[in-house]
């Protein structure tokens, strides 16, 4: 399952700059910084540096080999280490990735969705490990550069399950062409990155790209209005849902679990989360787990110990008894009431949100964080502390019902506020799209409590 130079050559339409071209290629990297003795370094040319420049770095680190392009050839200087050159190292890397998973009799799944599609995936995983030994995407690793390194980590695994994200029309179809999913779920359709898709037809569209290379099944949430009743020519749609009739429903719900029936029998499931979108979450990991065989004690028994990915819903008890709930990892309106919802529900002398801006949402944004706002009124919590240009919109929407609501405009303003404000007992929810960092805020609170 691995790959020596010369295959590197032939597969990518490179050449050998200098080196030896039997060397065995079993591990890839493009970061100089994480890499491991015997790696091959790619260099990446990216918006803000040129990773083909850090290849020296690469080599002190232990790389055996790099993959650069044909456009750095005048900045290389002479080396005996092994150098392949190649016109686009992202293209290579989609050869390399296709290439391996031709080679390959691993089952592929694959994940997207608006939300949720990160938790889906670690659920898909936690189910399917239990039978097979199984490969996921890390951390982010979801885009044209991620998925194609997800695959070539793969070695003697027999499912591979990959989530696939994207910001625009033709994302997800280029990494479902890559991958050729045997079966792929889509979590929901919902206005994120509405700034540069503009309606949610065209998120609709974006994620329907999942089917483009698809072998077998689509799982879908029912519930979700986009999806409910989709037909997609050829391809066979496997539903889930809690309001709307479909092949594994949910009923029976608590913040503790729910009931499934499957093939006439009924079964319980846990929901360690205790939100409903994690039930629909469960319900697409259920329904995997059933189309992979895996037998249902073993379902219920992943679905009970999954893991959360670091920066979503990651709780942390303070030495001074505050409860920090971090899901700063992203935002969306959606997932914004979602972490709302696992606030209330949790115990705590006073629960308290910490908001930010819900990024790329172009001239939606005033009326999608209203929406929070609108969430907050029906379901008020004892405080409510904003930061940013658009959660202002949320915050004099909620102060209507709340007593206790504070805006700022930026974390530094915020922040000697945050410094004083939290009591013994205290449960405080931070959330915000990644890009306003407030891990930062996380971070604060923990040092200052």
């Amino acid at each position: 399952m691995h790959f020596k130079v010369k295959d590197i050559i032939d597969i990518c339409d490179g050449y050998l700059y200098s080196g030896d071209i039997n060397i065995d290629c079993i591990n890839f990297s493009k970061d100089t910084r994480t890499i491991n003795k015997g790696d091959v370094y790619i260099g990446i040319k990216g918006d803000s540096f040129d990773g083909n420049s850090f290849y020296l770095n690469a080599f002190e680190n232990g790389a055996s080999v790099c993959i650069l392009e044909e456009s750095f050839l005048d900045n290389l200087k002479d080396t005996d280490k092994t150098i392949i050159i190649v016109k686009d190292s992202i293209e290579a890397l989609r050869k390399l990735a296709t290439s391996k998973l031709d080679k390959s009799d691993v089952k592929v799944v694959a994940v997207t969705g608006s939300v949720g599609k990160t938790s889906t995936r670690d659920m898909i995983y936690s189910v399917v490990s239990k039978k097979y030994k199984t490969l996921v995407t890390e951390k982010n690793y979801n885009n044209h550069i991620g998925l194609p390194l997800t695959i070539l980590r793969l070695k003697d695994e027999e499912v591979l399950v990959l989530e696939m994200g994207m910001n625009n029309l033709g994302e997800i179809k280029y990494l479902s062409d890559i991958a050729k999913p045997d079966i792929a779920v889509i979590t929901n359709v919902l206005e994120v990155h509405i700034e540069n898709l503009k309606t949610l037809d065209n998120v609709l569209k974006a994620k329907l790209e999942i089917t483009s290379s698809l072998k077998d099944k689509l799982i879908i949430n029912n519930d979700d209005p986009s999806l409910h009743n989709i037909n997609i020519k050829n391809i066979d749609v496997i539903t889930c849902g809690i309001n709307n009739p479909s092949d594994y429903c949910a009923y029976n719900i608590d913040k503790d679990g729910y009931k499934v029936k499957i093939n006439g029998e009924e079964f319980y499931f846990s929901n360690k989360v205790g939100t409903s979108a994690y039930v629909l979450n469960g319900l697409l990991a259920i329904a995997v787990g059933l189309y992979l065989n895996v037998d249902i004690k073993d379902i219920q028994k992943g679905i009970s110990e999954y893991n959360l990915t670091e920066g979503r819903l990651e709780k942390t008890i303070t030495k001074e008894n505050i409860t920090i709930i971090d899901d700063s990892y992203n935002a969306s309106p959606e997932s914004m009431k979602n972490g709302l919802e696992y606030l209330i529900n949790e115990e705590g002398k006073r629960k308290i949100a910490i908001l930010g801006d819900i990024n790329e949402l172009g001239e939606r944004a005033e009326v999608l964080h209203k929406e929070v706002g609108y969430y907050l009124e029906k379901n008020p919590i004892d405080a409510l502390i904003t930061i940013g240009k658009h959660c202002i919109n949320i915050s004099n929407i909620a102060k209507s019902k709340m007593e206790d609501v504070y805006h700022f405009n930026t974390k530094d303003e915020a922040n000697k506020f945050l410094k004083k404000y939290f009591k013994d007992g205290d449960i405080v929810l931070v959330k915000a799209s990644n890009g306003n960092k407030f891990i930062e805020i996380v971070n604060l609170l923990k040092e200052n409590y």
